[in-house]
């Protein structure tokens, strides 16, 4: 246990790492006047959006923190001091302080990126990339100090779970109400912008354009944060759960520590190899982003071995490691392939925008579809590797494999919108063609790294879902066999399974609702404030940053009510193995359903760029006019559904993993009648 100093340490570099990210974006040049207006305007009303959110969660925080205090800790286990609700508000802080932490460097990066395009490509790769490993390395710096810290002072994992409670907390609402806000106001301002007026994307004179802007930095920057920051306390807590509930020694139980600070490691030196030529295609510049990840692998993989060498541990778990880390790289290769406009899946759906806006929706569907199998397949592989050499154990440890180059995966990911922030800034701002040709080339690069990102997400919650079952089934007393022919079993396994389609109804709506307030405002300005279209008028931004900020606050609360409170109910009436069935069928159904509404998204989002890059008639085509329909219907597919569907499955498990002790104190109301 003495070695879990190195995990502290490692921690401690991520986030010096981070600040020192922090300020090599900061001192970047700002660019003219034109551009700091527009980037103050974007953070302000990101700024403002995320404050209102967590102030609207204070209340459900509090009461959550006390129902573990009282049930949990005094009732039901009987401690003095409330380890899991102390656990569960510290989560609750750090998931917001990470999201809070990258979304503020984001919000600075999108300008600095735009007056670096001005310079070149390069440059604005760079200062791009780094604002993304901000992101990255505040997430795994946050989430390795806090668990392990909390670990060495209560020495207990039960309560330590309470950690990953509260980080599930905050990563659901924020994905959910970040989703809902950007897919809103990008799906309003689309529809009335692009199809109806006719203006480009990212025009100044279209009243929404701001507003989707900050919903970028709200939803994809701050929202993925907190949900990769869940998947990566999770997967730790998970395995030392398992490590605790069998007769293990204390090597199993630090072990994911250490790859998790040996993964921070290998994510630094990763930063260094990712830069680009001047005059670099697409692919070029996705080999330099990919040439991060697989460096970041190979390190780790040394690293790995090191750590298993050196403390004498059972090579096995190497293995373990391994194919986890092999299964995120598999996972994020399918999932470039079926989003990328390189790549003939993506092309299929451009070619068929000839034909109209339904040929594109049923061939983005039908993509969607298909994207499912290597992911599926590659998760299946890890499983009876990882299983047939560990047992659960192994699981949990190619989970943590998985997540542990977090630090630059999510680096990847992040710094998507910040490109797409600063193509919009480039337009409004009105610099010159050259200028949005780059920051055009990094935003549809970084449309791939988000979809590769949140596919990586999805494949992490699966196998993090996975490894909180067993620790659930452990901590529950069900041990390895849950009886799928019980009839309360099959009943959770149903609905379990039902879940996640009502969960990605609800918030499909969500944004149906919310953008149909947009698209009714940005009309009302254009018909009412004179001059919008000829430039001298200048829309109300605010208006439609407030109405978006209201809805998505609105309407995430079902949500993520329905993500704590059935696996609470299904465990009082039906029973803890009727509850493993349920976490079960949710797995099964939504790991998939993920998978298909991310690649879908992703895939008609670059159909659309595809066709903006001069084929099938180019811009302003009928062609074009179909894409951008389909793109529309992607927006909440891959940004509001899609990604929360992950959190979702791990919150449920991570509430049944915490609300054990509790069901087995109480008959299931069942066996009452």
């Amino acid at each position: 246990m003495e070695f879990i100093i190195l995990a502290l340490i490692a921690g401690g570099i991520a986030l010096v790492f981070a600040i020192g990210a922090t300020v090599k974006v900061v001192s970047s040049d700002p660019g003219t006047e034109r551009m700091r207006a527009i980037g103050d305007a974007i953070r302000e009303g990101s700024s403002a959006f995320l404050r209102r959110e967590y102030l609207a969660l204070v209340p459900f925080v509090v009461i959550v923190t006390i129902i573990l205090a009282v049930l949990i800790d005094i009732i039901t286990l009987g401690n003095s001091v409330p380890k899991t609700a102390i656990s569960y508000l510290a989560g609750t802080i750090c998931s917001a302080a990470a999201g809070l932490a990258g979304m503020n460097v984001a919000v600075r990066a999108n300008v600095r990126t735009a007056a670096a395009a001005m310079h070149g490509l390069n440059p604005a790769l760079r200062v791009a990339f780094t604002s993304g490993s901000v992101m990255g390395m505040t997430v795994v710096g946050i989430g390795l100090l806090g668990v392990t810290i909390l670990y060495l002072v209560f020495k207990d994992i039960t309560a330590v779970a309470g950690f990953g409670f509260g980080a599930s907390s905050i990563a659901l609402f924020a994905r959910v109400g970040g989703g809902i806000f950007t897919k809103a106001a990008d799906v309003g301002t689309d529809l009335v912008g692009k199809i109806e007026a006719g203006i480009p994307e990212d025009d100044p004179r279209n009243p929404g354009v701001i507003a989707d802007n900050v919903g970028d930095n709200v939803g994809d920057v701050a929202g993925m944060g907190a949900d990769l920051f869940e998947s990566y306390v999770g997967s730790i807590i998970s395995t030392i759960a398992l490590a605790s509930a069998a007769i293990y020694t204390d090597q199993q139980a630090v072990l994911p520590l250490l790859l998790a600070g040996a993964g921070i490691i290998a994510a630094i030196l990763g930063t260094f190899v990712v830069r680009s030529s001047e005059r670099a295609n697409f692919g070029q510049l996705l080999w330099a982003l990919r040439r991060g990840i697989f460096a970041s692998g190979i390190f780790l993989a040394i690293f790995a071995l090191v750590i298993i060498l050196v403390f004498e541990m059972d090579l096995r778990w190497f293995w373990s490691i391994l194919s986890g880390l092999l299964a995120g790289i598999i996972i994020g290769l399918a999932t470039e392939y079926y989003t990328s406009y390189d790549y003939k899946p993506t092309q299929q759906i451009s070619e068929s925008s000839q034909t109209g806006a339904a040929t594109v929706i049923i061939s983005g569907i039908a993509t969607g579809m298909f994207s499912t199998v290597i992911p599926v397949i590659a998760i299946s592989i890890t499983i009876l590797i990882a299983f047939g050499l560990s047992g659960f154990y192994g699981v949990a440890l190619a989970g943590v494999g998985l997540l542990s180059t977090l630090g630059i995966t999510l680096a990847t990911d992040a710094y998507g919108p910040v490109a797409d922030n600063a193509g919009g800034i480039a337009e409004q701002a009105q610099l010159a063609a050259e200028v949005r040709e780059r920051t055009d080339a990094l935003d549809a690069l970084g449309n791939t790294t988000a979809a590769t990102g949140k596919g990586f997400a999805i494949g992490s919650a699966a196998l993090t879902s996975l490894a909180l079952l067993a620790a659930y089934a452990a901590a529950a007393g069900i041990g390895d066999n849950i009886n799928l022919l019980n009839h309360t079993t099959l009943v959770g396994l149903l609905i379990g399974a039902m879940l996640p389609f009502v969960f990605a109804a609800f918030t499909m709506k969500a944004v149906g609702r919310a953008a149909f307030a947009i698209v009714t405002e940005v009309r009302r300005q254009f018909r009412e404030i004179p001059g919008i279209m000829d430039g001298t008028g200048r829309p109300d931004y605010a208006r439609c940053v407030d109405i978006s900020t209201k809805g998505a606050l609105k309407e995430m609360i079902i949500p993520g009510l329905i993500a704590v409170i059935a696996p609470v109910a299904m465990g009082f009436v039906l029973g803890v193995e009727a509850l493993g069935g349920l976490l079960i069928g949710a797995v099964a159904s939504g790991f998939m359903l993920a998978i298909m509404m991310a690649s879908a998204g992703g895939a008609w989002d670059n159909a659309k760029k595809y066709v903006e890059l001069g084929h099938y008639g180019g811009k302003g085509s009928e062609a074009h006019k179909a894409a951008v329909e389909g793109d529309v219907v992607g927006d909440p597919f891959k940004d509001t559904s899609g990604p929360s569907l992950n959190i979702l499955l791990k919150l449920m498990a991570i509430v049944s993993l915490v609300f054990a002790p509790v069901f087995l104190r109480f008959t299931p109301l069942i066996e009452l009648f």
